[in-house]
């Protein structure tokens, strides 16, 4: 699991933080059970929330993930709504992305002994993955809308009202600032990985007033106990396996 904002922190038994050596710097994510399941939690952020979205060092976190033996992954992110379907305190699950940073590494194949991969993004965010999410929030009894378009943004400032209209143009109806390398590079390393999008504001030029990262916080106050039943939920229906393409998305590796 990665914690976005908000979700720095998670309640796992028998925790302890490792470290993870990669080629990318160390990781040092908590180790623990849920629901009798061994998981992997890791704080995107930093468990003080102290590095901001465009300095996370998302190819070491993904790497390190992998080396533990992670093939699924389910995020969290705090999104802002660019359109009245997505309301305040609503949870969504991305089924497209629109990338707009702008000097993030993007992939772990640059060439040479690494060799090239032009990775397919078809579909993401790995459908299996969401339909066990949809069920378990149908257990819980909580609304979930299954299928969004979201634009990632370089932050760590908010995107200006002109911003917000173009990306409307295009098709996005939320926007963060974190989903892309991050669901690019699991899949190049064959993984699954799935997204719950916390809506927790309304983007520039829709809201009525100024945008504030308190406000954000304060939204996912009210959301933390719902996407922690919701997790719990979701890992309890887990199966090992991998009954979905993800696993084969790097096949090509070095053949081009």
């Amino acid at each position: 699991m990665i914690g976005g904002t908000g979700l720095d922190h998670f309640a796992l038994t028998e925790q302890r933080i490792i470290r993870v050596e990669t080629p990318y710097g160390p990781v040092e994510p908590m180790v623990g059970k849920l629901a009798n399941r061994e998981l992997v939690f890791m704080s995107r952020h930093g468990r003080d929330h102290v590095i901001p979205p465009h300095l996370v060092n998302y190819r070491a976190n993904i790497w390190a993930l992998h080396e533990l033996g992670v093939r699924k992954i389910l995020a969290t992110a705090a999104v802002g709504s660019l359109s009245k379907d997505y309301r305040l305190g609503e949870l969504v699950l991305f089924d497209q992305f629109l990338d707009f940073t702008k000097s993030r590494p993007l992939t772990f194949y640059e060439g040479g002994q690494q060799g090239v991969l032009h990775v397919d993004m078809t579909e993401p965010y790995c459908s299996a993955v969401r339909q066990v999410i949809i069920k378990a929030s149908k257990q819980l009894g909580f609304a979930v809308k299954n299928g969004a378009c979201y634009v990632c943004t370089e932050g760590p400032r908010f995107e200006t009202p002109a911003e917000i209209r173009m990306f409307q143009l295009l098709g996005a109806d939320v926007v963060g600032m974190t989903s892309v390398p991050e669901v690019v590079l699991a899949r190049e390393l064959g993984m699954c990985y799935a997204s719950i999008g916390m809506v927790t504001n309304e983007a520039a030029g829709i809201a009525s007033h100024r945008l504030s990262h308190t406000e954000v916080m304060e939204s996912i106050k009210n959301l933390e106990n719902k996407v922690a039943q919701l997790i719990q939920a979701t890992v309890e229906r887990w199966s090992s396996s991998q009954d979905c393409l993800c696993v084969s998305a790097n096949v090509e590796v070095g053949k081009f």
